[in-house]
């Protein structure tokens, strides 16, 4: 069961941005952004991660598909810092996710489910968000 903040019923389609701000708890350990066309499964889970599952200050990227993780990704650079404000930029091609950190830096995730259009998002973890956007 998903905790933290649940949007249902929203509309993040191809060609358009997803934009969240928010700040990092003073105790951060991890936050999770998830987006898919529901809460059984995830097109993409973006996992910040201070000091969680063996990883220290690393982004994981996967995505949750019939009851399974997928293959999971590690690449751009973690502008995350305990306490700080963080803005994390989604853009939804009919290919890929293209995720922009605070620090410019850039995550290119495969669009797995292929679907032109989710309806939901969760954040879970050690973050408070201040602001969501979809242009």
């Amino acid at each position: 069961m998903m905790k933290g903040m649940i949007i249902k019923h929203m509309s993040l389609k191809v060609g358009q941005t997803l934009t969240i701000v928010g700040v990092a708890k003073p105790d951060a350990t991890e936050f999770a952004l998830n987006i898919g066309p529901d809460e059984q499964e995830i097109a993409i889970h973006i996992n910040a991660r201070f000091s969680a599952h063996g990883d220290e200050n690393t982004v994981v990227c996967n995505s949750y598909q019939g009851g399974n993780w997928c293959e999971e990704y590690r690449e751009g650079g973690f502008p995350f810092q305990q306490g700080e404000e963080f803005k994390i930029i989604v853009e939804l091609s009919p290919s890929e996710f293209l995720v922009t950190l605070s620090d410019g830096s850039n995550i290119h995730f495969p669009n797995r489910i292929g679907s032109e259009k989710y309806s939901f998002i969760n954040v879970d973890g050690d973050a408070r968000i201040t602001s969501i956007s979809i242009k």
